[in-house]
């Protein structure tokens, strides 16, 4: 009789595991295909093994609600599960019941959103985009702060603004504010960078494995000044801007 020791079910178990998360990998580079080149295959997988440990978290062990999963990082950054910008979508995640039920429910109101906000053709999401990279060069607000910052968002997509709801807005700003005052010293200009690009690529995106970049820049110590560190980061997403425009519909969100 074959005998299948407890230590060999877990070399299964591994091994059936690391070949769903090639499969994940192989499935976000064709679910998004331009951010995927842009990260690289390094950098794509730590994006894709946090997802997946996410999920897991949210007791999703079955291969399509991971995959779901996988795709709204992809869309609405690693962190949509917390984002204010989304709140049906944590609603829907952190409710009781069996995961496709859940998972079913977030589709549909993922669909809805797409609905909402996306326009025929992504047409919004485009014009959003192209509005960030006008907004990212702005000048500081020079009036009341939240309300500047309020109306710059719905400035750069009223659709995801409206969508949001102004709870959802004041929420991602006062996130943004109290997150810069982890960096190093910085300005009001810099503070309002780091507002339109939660806005944009979610409100974990200082964090995010999927936009590394912001990451370095604010925490690069070999950057001098607050001025210089808000040029660069300015730098950065207008350069990052332009590749997602150019990718047209592959790989847009807001």
């Amino acid at each position: 009789m074959l005998v299948i020791r407890a230590e060999q079910m877990r070399v299964f178990e591994q091994a059936a595991w690391r070949r769903f998360e090639d499969e994940m990998v192989a499935h976000s580079k064709n679910f998004s295909p331009r951010l995927s080149a842009v990260l690289g295959d390094n950098q794509l997988r730590v994006a894709v093994l946090s997802a997946i440990g996410k999920a897991r978290g949210y007791g999703f062990t079955n291969r399509g609600p991971i995959r779901l999963y996988i795709e709204l990082m992809l869309l609405y950054g690693s962190g949509f599960d917390t984002d204010p910008q989304y709140p049906a979508i944590g609603v829907d995640l952190r409710a009781r019941g069996e995961q496709m039920e859940r998972a079913e429910r977030i589709h549909t109101t993922h669909t809805e959103y797409l609905g909402r906000v996306q326009g025929p053709s992504a047409e919004n999401v485009l014009a959003g985009i192209k509005a960030l990279s006008t907004a990212v060069r702005a000048t500081v607000p020079d009036g009341g702060f939240v309300a500047e910052m309020l109306g710059e968002l719905r400035k750069i997509c009223p659709q995801k603004a409206e969508y949001s709801g102004e709870a959802g807005l004041n929420g991602l700003i006062e996130l943004g504010i109290a997150e810069a005052r982890q960096f190093p010293a910085g300005t009001v200009r810099l503070v309002a960078l780091l507002i339109e690009l939660k806005f944009a690529f979610g409100h974990g995106c200082s964090d995010d494995p999927l936009y590394p970049w912001i990451a370095r820049t604010l925490k690069d110590k070999k950057i001098v000044g607050p001025e210089a560190r808000t040029a660069r980061l300015e730098k950065k997403a207008i350069t990052w801007i332009k590749h997602v425009i150019l990718a047209k519909s592959q790989g847009l969100r807001m």
